[in-house]
């Protein structure tokens, strides 16, 4: 790389509000260049939230940039609620989104769980989308879960594997997705709080090659877990609430947008979401660019992560 792409400096909203649906008020910010190129962040998860952070991998002056925190964490309202609480509410929420915003097309912008709503985004409403940057690709599919949850992961990194184990007992320890659920739906609220920051700390301990205790301490932030953890086992324990676990992969969905300028960033040593599934993407939409970053794991903070990221948004930049 002649020269490394770093996130622009950080920079303020013009504009904040909600999106008031379901009993749901979902925060929205705009920042950047209101004439400028549409793109809209969709975090990951599902429950991350976004963060101040994420504005800087768009250039200021030629983005409006939209950020939205999805339903149930951040600065959306109510507090890790799970009820009307689906991919499918969320896709039509970034629809919704814009209209709300008078955008008629816009970049779409995720990585690892935003990878997912991108793609069930885009094939929902292809007409919508201009481009896409997908980072870190994950299709939920019961594989990829069983690698992270049970089984694969924790072969890599077994000391930050030991936390995740502890909330559960040993007999419970061949399922841990639907024990840690049990937990989740129960009503010892000390219990729920102590499970919660274990499922996030995990992912958190092993989202970068190396290790970062910064990473690992915002996820252990007991707001942050705790709507972190009870979305994503929510989703994971309903499969996405896809029909079928190979539906955004298939080459019948992949039909639907391939004509829809797409570049693929993948970290080469990815725990969270593994290179395969992102081979497998680019495999059936060989039309799509796939960007492998062979030093990185799966956070979009890694440098080289970082830098393609910002490059396929400057290069998408030129499109109308």
């Amino acid at each position: 790389m002649s020269q490394i792409n770093t996130l622009f400096e950080n920079i303020e909203p013009y504009s904040t509000g909600y999106l008031e649906v379901d009993d749901h008020k979902i925060y929205f910010e705009e920042c950047g260049n209101p004439n400028g190129k549409p793109a809209i962040f969709l975090h990951g998860g599902p429950g991350g939230g976004g963060s101040t952070k994420v504005r800087g991998f768009f250039n200021p002056e030629l983005f409006r940039i939209v950020i939205f925190d999805q339903r149930g964490c951040g600065r959306s309202k109510p507090h890790a609620c799970l009820e009307n609480n689906t991919t499918w509410d969320l896709v039509d929420d970034i629809e919704r989104l814009k209209e709300k915003l008078g955008i008629k097309r816009w970049l779409v912008f995720g990585g690892s769980w935003g990878s997912t709503l991108s793609l069930a985004y885009a094939q929902t409403y292809p007409d919508s989308v201009s481009e896409l940057v997908l980072r870190g690709i994950f299709m939920l599919r019961d594989k990829e879960l069983k690698w992270f949850y049970q089984d694969g992961a924790s072969r890599i990194f077994p000391e930050a594997w030991e936390g995740f184990l502890k909330p559960i007992q040993e007999e419970d320890r061949h399922d841990l997705m639907d024990a840690y659920y049990k937990i989740f739906i129960g009503n010892d609220e000390k219990k729920k709080m102590e499970a919660a920051i274990a499922w996030s700390k995990w992912e958190g301990s092993v989202s970068t090659l190396g290790h970062k205790p910064d990473m690992v301490s915002s996820y252990s932030e007991s707001k942050f877990a705790l709507a972190f953890a009870l979305i994503e086992n929510h989703y994971f324990i309903n499969k996405g609430f896809l029909e079928n676990e190979n539906q955004l992969i298939s080459s019948s969905s992949i039909d639907k947008i391939r004509h829809i300028p797409t570049k693929i960033i993948q970290g080469r040593y990815d725990i969270v979401c593994p290179m395969e599934t992102a081979w497998e993407l680019s495999k059936n939409w060989p039309e799509s660019e796939l960007i492998v970053a062979p030093y990185s794991g799966h956070s979009a903070f890694e440098k080289e992560i970082t830098h393609e990221l910002i490059k396929a948004n400057e290069d998408f930049a030129k499109n109308e």
